[in-house]
Parts: C-alpha cells; sequence; structure tokens
C-alpha cells in the first residue's frame, strides 16, 4: 500500500465516521419536550398530548385520566376536579399532584384537569 493509498484510505475512514455522527438517527428525545396523560394506570390505555404552550390556564382534560408522562422543563399540576380545584373528588382540600419535570406518575384518583408551569 502507497502512502498515498493509506491517505486516501484514512481520509475516507474519517470522512465515514463524520457521516455517522452527523446523519445518524437521532434520539427520541431530540423530537422535543412533550407531556401526555393516560386513560389507564403505568401510561397504558388512550394517549391524550398535554398542550405545553397553555402555561398558567387550568385546561379540563377530555376524560378522566389515571396517569402520565413529562417529558418537558415545565412541572405539571394534576387535579382530581374540574377547574383545577384541589381536592379528592367531590371534595375541598389542598389536595392535588405535581408531575415534575422528566417524570412518570400514577395517580390516587382519575385526573380531570391540569395547569402547566411556566
Amino acid at each position: 500500500m502507497t502512502a498515498r493509498t493509506r491517505k486516501l484510505a484514512a481520509t475516507a475512514a474519517t470522512a465515514a465516521a463524520l457521516v455517522a455522527v452527523m446523519g445518524g438517527a437521532q434520539p427520541a428525545a431530540a423530537t422535543g419536550p412533550s407531556a401526555a396523560f393516560y386513560t389507564g394506570a403505568g401510561q397504558t390505555g388512550t394517549k391524550i398530548p398535554v398542550d405545553l404552550s397553555g402555561t398558567g390556564t387550568c385546561q379540563a382534560l377530555p376524560q378522566p385520566v389515571l396517569s402520565a408522562t413529562n417529558l418537558s422543563a415545565q412541572d405539571i399540576d394534576v387535579y382530581f376536579n374540574a377547574d383545577c380545584r384541589t381536592g379528592a373528588p367531590g371534595t375541598t382540600s389542598d389536595l392535588y399532584y405535581r408531575l415534575g419535570s422528566l417524570h412518570n406518575g400514577d395517580f390516587g384518583f382519575p385526573a380531570v384537569s391540569y395547569r402547566v408551569h411556566p
């Protein structure tokens, strides 16, 4: 193998490595922040996406949910009463669930509303 052939082989190997790094498959997290509620425990059942842009506003869920996943940098407060009222279903107290950033959670009661923190 001549010096020129070795140099070409090394250049080709370097180029192939750069292409692999630059154009390789991106991990799932590279798609951006996301969060979702699920009608079943353990992130099962129907998936309901969270509107992360509606920060500070109470959002009603279209149906009760029992779990969630939060792959965003924002915390999400989860309520068991309509209109983001605290308390167990049908009661008034200080009970609610804070789903932290980059966490999954199962709820003790069916959740019906939520609020995203800025």
